[in-house]
């Protein structure tokens, strides 16, 4: 009922944007946690390939078994963040698919498979896609593959003024697929919670966005940077990494931020059509890589270590 003199505010919760913009201690608990899983799927993807070079059956099951098993020996770590979804071609093309007991794929032959993943540790909460050659891929899948990664790319260099609607951030990553007349029916991003929701506003990169007030970026956003290319009935690409907004620069037309990429994994660089990228392109995934091989060498030996040297080469 209401009461007289009171004011009613319909609004978003105001804690929501409070959880949104993490502080300095968290962004430091992040980057940690991040490097733990980075450290789990180094271990995961050294255990795949030589699997796969052995010539063992591995389901899509078999994938989310083992990666499960590689987190839960990292320090920390408390559950998934989500069910992993682990599709080869067809089933990559499916954004939320779900490989079940009755109904998955073994991976053989030639194609691409898309593994979503990601862990909730003391220390926060991760979300990652990679995408990685099965046999020998096609030209066609080579050319989206490089494509998405620009796309990602985009949107990762991007640069812009604080309370910038996040929405609008969007058409960064859909450029290099707009100009191939592609597109994704997802959004780019959405906002991660700290040991908390995986999928968390108020902040979302997508076309389907409105440019409302709480939309605003802020430094220490949390975001994922998913653009995808899906091609139905054949495969499906989605590289992701979560970014961290963080101040870089004051001018008279106010604070701009950029995005630090907090997620530490090689993206493979076997499916690049090298000569699409552009210099601008080619230097920063050296550098992320670069800083990935540096964060994660002290945290892993053997096996994973050889395997994070050589997919950490620079192009």
């Amino acid at each position: 009922s209401h009461v007289p003199g009171a004011r009613r505010i319909e609004a978003l919760n105001p804690s929501q944007l409070l959880k949104s913009v993490k502080n300095a201690a968290e962004a430091g608990n992040i980057r940690a946690a991040m490097a733990q899983d980075g450290a789990a799927l180094c271990a995961f993807f050294a255990w795949f390939e030589a699997a796969q070079a052995a010539g063992e059956r591995i389901t899509e099951i078999d994938v989310d078994t083992h990666l499960s098993a590689a987190r839960a020996r990292r320090p920390d770590f408390v559950s998934l963040s989500f069910a992993t979804i682990a599709g080869f071609n067809a089933n990559g093309a499916m954004p939320h698919y779900r490989a079940t007991d009755a109904s998955h794929a073994t991976i053989q032959g030639d194609g691409l498979l898309l593994i979503d993943s990601g862990g909730q540790y003391l220390g926060g909460t991760t979300d990652i896609t990679r995408v990685v050659p099965i046999g020998t891929p096609s030209a066609e899948q080579c050319a989206d593959y490089t494509t998405v990664l620009q796309a990602h790319i985009a949107l990762a260099r991007a640069r812009f003024p604080e309370d910038t609607p996040s929405s609008v951030l969007d058409m960064l990553a859909r450029q290099p697929l707009w100009r191939r007349g592609l597109d994704y029916g997802h959004g780019t991003g959405h906002g991660v919670g700290y040991f908390l929701n995986v999928h968390e506003g108020p902040q979302s990169i997508s076309v389907r966005g409105h440019a409302r007030p709480h939309q605003g970026m802020k430094a220490g956003m949390l975001t994922s940077n998913e653009p995808g290319l899906y091609r139905d009935g054949h495969w499906g690409i989605r590289i992701e990494n979560l970014v961290l907004a963080v101040p870089v620069e004051r001018t008279e037309f106010g604070t701009f931020l950029a995005f630090e990429t907090v997620t530490l994994c090689p993206i493979d660089t076997r499916c690049i059509v090298q000569e699409r990228l552009s210099a601008d392109e080619i230097a920063w995934l050296n550098t992320y890589h670069a800083q990935v091989r540096d964060r994660l060498l002290p945290l892993v030996d053997g096996a994973a270590r050889d395997w994070l040297l050589e997919r950490t080469e620079p192009l």
